[in-house]
């Protein structure tokens, strides 16, 4: 015995098409019921209105009065009687005396019997309509009065048998069915063609799966860590996911909102609103490093952008301090080679025999080393930093720059709070101090770098100044934006120290400001705001 497998449950355009043909049918039944019905009333009505203006007509016909005055009114009645019901399509027309004796009828042989129907109203005057069954079968039928003089001297009956008016409607209605069914013809094609389309855009799939589908999806956006950002043909957003928010610093209501509004970075802004793919950019929002990617959605016409976002905040805070352990080895380096020349000289000293002359030298170059590990250790208390200082000294010395710092300097160890993690500020006063060196280098006669690291009125003060040329007051904002470089000359260049620095800066709330410096290069202050217990402790 084998076991059938489930049959897939019908497609979704499958159960539209099914429903819709169901619709379509029973509005057009219910069409054609209402107007069957309609038309019934509206035959009868219509039946109506006829025998009660052919019998006025006959009964306020000249010739009708006087043939009603006459000793044998049938005679001339009855021709009369029956050209009118045929001319005016009446099924009968029956004249009679105020007794209800007729003197016409269809049928002759019926002419000097009673009349069946009501003449009461007729004789008072009034015209009587009604459905009554008579010698010809059910009929719609008028009675009304022949006025002579003002006194009445017969009465007229005209009518329309029920099966005269069914079998008019029942043309009607033959006619309604055909354009029923056609309605209902073009309403299913109508209906397979949008379904069908709609078959095509839904992949076959029926409710149950598409429901998954939408579930998996919202499941996906919000399990992704990276940002996903969707954009119309209108560069709208169509759809942002938990870490393009965050990573954006948007609210959820940003769904419609167009990219130019949301008030992004100019940079960031124009990347995202460009037609052309972007990869693995690297832009700066107020406090993130953000690498975008974005790609258009095409099919046959520009439909929207995709875009992903990566945060490499931290990445780029890493390699900093990687840049930074660099220097170190870099200083290191050079210090061994030095010290391996100065070595060989006082081995040489020796050797000539001039072992105080050695002496002298070698005591002089300890002297200035160890002049400047204490000028640094005993003004900078936190080992970071003060390493950080003693690497870029070397570093400095080996571009002919003199690193300094000044006399005023004062950071105990400890007094950094938790909330400012030592790896900022390396970001902060190591790319400054490296631009300084940049812009001083080949300064003649004296190229120098001015270090200021203390506490001041409640925040942490750090000011680097160089006497390098300055900075072109045209520049001052740019200097700071993502790709200027004053290594390249201007935005040419790849430059990203002084933007990480502004952004790290106003992530703990603090201000960058740039002067220009006593020794006429230029000056970088940052102050970051301490909290209380650390402020107190300066």
């Amino acid at each position: 015995m084998s076991l059938r497998p489930p049959s897939r449950p019908r497609s979704l355009a499958g159960q539209l098409f099914a429903m819709q043909v169901v619709l379509v049918a029973l509005v057009v039944a219910g069409c054609a019921l209402f107007a069957y019905f309609s038309d019934v009333r509206e035959a009868e009505q219509a039946a109506r209105r006829e025998a009660t203006a052919a019998a006025r007509a006959i009964a306020d016909s000249p010739s009708v009065r006087e043939a009603a005055r006459g000793s044998d009114p049938s005679a001339t009645l009855q021709p009369y009687a029956e050209r009118v019901r045929r001319g005016t399509g009446i099924d009968f027309v029956t004249i009679m005396d105020t007794r209800g004796i007729r003197w016409t009828h269809p049928d002759e042989r019926r002419i000097g019997e009673r009349f069946l129907g009501h003449i009461a109203p007729a004789l008072r005057g009034e015209t009587l309509s009604e459905t009554y069954t008579g010698t010809l079968g059910p009929s719609v039928r008028v009675v009304t009065p022949i006025r002579d003089g003002g006194r009445i001297t017969g009465l007229v009956s005209a009518g329309i048998t029920v099966e005269s008016i069914t079998a008019q409607v029942r043309e009607q209605v033959t006619v309604l069915l055909v354009v029923a069914a056609g309605a209902l013809a073009l309403g299913g094609l109508g209906t397979y063609w949008v379904n069908a389309r709609l078959r095509r855009h839904t992949h076959g799939m029926n409710a149950t799966e598409l429901s998954r589908m939408h579930d998996y999806h919202q499941a996906t956006l919000h399990a992704v860590r990276e940002g996903l950002l969707m954009l119309d043909g209108q560069r709208r957003i169509a759809l942002i996911n938990d870490g393009a928010r965050e990573l954006l610093g948007v609210p959820s209501s940003a769904v419609g909102a167009s990219v130019a509004d949301l008030g992004l970075p100019a940079p960031l802004t124009g990347a995202l609103l460009a037609s052309e793919p972007r990869m693995d950019e690297l832009h700066l929002t107020e406090d993130r490093v953000l690498v975008v990617n974005t790609s258009p959605v095409l099919g046959g016409e520009r439909r929207g952008t995709v875009v992903t976002l990566r945060d490499h905040t931290e990445l780029q805070s890493l390699m900093g301090e990687l840049d930074s352990e660099r220097g170190f080895t870099q200083a290191l380096r050079s210090q061994a080679h030095e010290a391996a020349n100065r070595l060989h000289t006082v081995v040489s000293l020796i050797e000539l025999d001039r072992a105080e002359d050695a002496v002298d030298f070698a005591t002089s170059e300890l002297e200035l080393a160890q002049a400047l590990t204490d000028q640094v250790v005993g003004a900078v208390g936190e080992p970071v930093l003060a390493a950080l200082l003693l690497g870029k000294a070397a570093q400095a010395n080996e571009r002919g720059v003199e690193l300094l710092v000044s006399p005023d300097s004062r950071l105990d160890d400890g007094l950094l709070p938790d909330s400012l993690p030592a790896r900022d500020l390396v970001t902060v006063l190591g790319n400054l101090i490296d631009n300084a060196v940049d812009a001083a280098q080949g300064v003649v006669p004296q190229a120098r770098v001015t270090v200021t690291a203390r506490t001041e009125d409640g925040a942490l003060l750090l000011r680097v100044a160089d006497t390098g040329p300055g900075v072109d007051p045209a520049h001052r904002e740019a200097l700071f934006r993502r790709g200027w470089s004053t290594k390249q000359g201007g935005p040419g260049g790849r430059g990203l120290g002084l933007a990480l620095v502004r952004q790290v800066v106003a992530r703990h709330g603090g201000d960058l400001v740039l002067d220009r410096s006593p020794d006429g290069g230029a000056e970088f202050t940052v102050r970051i705001p301490l909290s209380g217990r650390e402020a107190d402790g300066s």
